[in-house]
């Protein structure tokens, strides 16, 4: 009684109502991962960055000893010339081809409706953070979605992605971590991309999201940004994943091209003027302490990912899963001989009652037996009381 009463306080918290729904009028598709701004259980395994950085963390870094005399005026269009030294050092990119951004979130939203017109076309790489799919259809952009499947661990297929590139291609779009299974793509395999859309789509860019690049484990150093690769390549990142940070709303794109670079400020300038230069003052700080700031949420994340390890071994029989390469997040299947769709639906249904929070696979074009299990944010003692939790709901959901 008591997780039924919690779910109906938190649709009511999430301003969701009991009523039969209306058709959905919105100009951007609605997509439930938007609960998670809304609801935060205790065993929380559906959010996808590391443990957050408090403001008390943050302001002890070298750097901003004079911050109470920062004044809070408009930032510039393009964003604080320090911050874009700071990413621009990152990404090993002059720092004038960064154009700052509210998150990687804002410069998907821009370049959906700058990149593309009436009658173009984009590709796009799914299972996919559903921004990256809704930002483009609400733009009114025509989308050929890449179907990576389960199966083949969510690598990239360049088959499939030939198959739909054209002339009218404008945009092709993937992740590297890849969202939601933490899968990078090979430089190789960018490459050999790069040659086909000269063959196929000559005036099309592409855009890889790198906001998990540096969300590694242990000592395993971070790959090198695609930025500086090619000028058809803009990356988009932020300090929300691997840095702990996304309350402060600072993201970027680095962008080759000088005119698409003008055209998206005037874009951002038209959206949100410019960025906070509070926020972006916290995040100049922030990336220039990168590395102290990385390396013990790296140690904690590769903890994590072998008690996650161990814990999917026991659970085999039920559960299947990917493996990331980088990122506080995976994937997980429940397997279909130990659940049928009844099974599924229960399973989905009994979570609240235990605490629970996943990332349904349907938020991002997966099927619902797939989930997303953020292994990052929680507190290393409360890891383990939810992966036992959740092996619970799977013995209550096939009773």
């Amino acid at each position: 009684m008591q997780g039924i009463q919690r779910n109906a306080d938190e649709r009511q918290q999430a301003g969701l109502s009991e009523s039969t729904p209306q058709p959905w009028r919105g100009r951007f598709p609605r997509n439930e991962i938007i609960s998670l701004l809304n609801v935060n259980r205790p065993f929380n395994l559906a959010e996808s960055t590391s443990q957050d950085l408090t403001l008390g963390e943050l302001l002890s870094l070298p750097g901003l000893e004079d911050i109470r005399n920062l004044k809070l005026g408009y930032g510039t269009s393009a964003g604080s010339v320090v911050l874009r030294e700071a990413i621009a050092e990152g990404c090993k990119v002059p720092a004038e081809q960064i154009i700052t951004t509210q998150g990687t979130a804002l410069g998907l939203f821009l370049l959906a409706f700058e990149v593309c017109r009436s009658g173009d076309e984009a590709v796009l790489a799914t299972p996919c953070f559903p921004p990256s799919r809704d930002c483009l259809l609400g733009a009114g952009v025509s989308v050929r979605e890449i179907k990576l499947s389960f199966e083949h661990g969510y690598r990239l297929d360049l088959d499939q992605i030939e198959a739909s590139l054209s002339p009218k291609t404008k945009l092709i779009s993937i992740a590297s971590p890849q969202n939601p299974a933490g899968i990078q793509t090979s430089s190789a395999d960018v490459e050999k991309l790069l040659v086909l859309m000269e063959k196929r789509s000559p005036d099309a860019i592409l855009f890889i999201d790198e906001t998990y690049r540096e969300a590694t484990y242990g000592d395993r150093a971070a790959l090198e940004s695609f930025a500086g690769l090619d000028p058809r390549i803009v990356t988009g990142a932020s300090v929300s994943k691997a840095l702990g940070a996304p309350g402060l709303r600072t993201g970027w794109l680095t962008v080759a091209d000088a005119d698409l670079r003008e055209r998206l400020a005037v874009a951002k300038m038209n959206t949100v003027i410019s960025g906070s230069v509070l926020d972006e003052t916290l995040a100049t700080a922030l990336l220039r302490n990168r590395e102290g700031v990385l390396a013990p949420r790296r140690r904690l994340l590769a903890a994590a990912l072998e008690e996650l390890a161990h814990w999917c071994e026991s659970e085999h029989e039920r559960i299947e899963w990917v493996r990331p390469d980088a990122g506080a997040l995976c994937c997980l299947r429940l397997r279909a001989d130990a659940f049928d769709d009844v099974a599924v639906a229960r399973f989905w249904d009994l979570l609240p009652g235990h605490d629970l929070q996943l990332a349904s696979g349907a938020w991002f074009g997966e099927s619902s037996r797939v989930f997303r299990l953020g292994f990052g944010y929680l507190p290393p003692v409360r890891l383990g009381p939810a992966l036992s939790a959740l092996s619970t709901v799977m013995d209550a959901a096939t009773a």
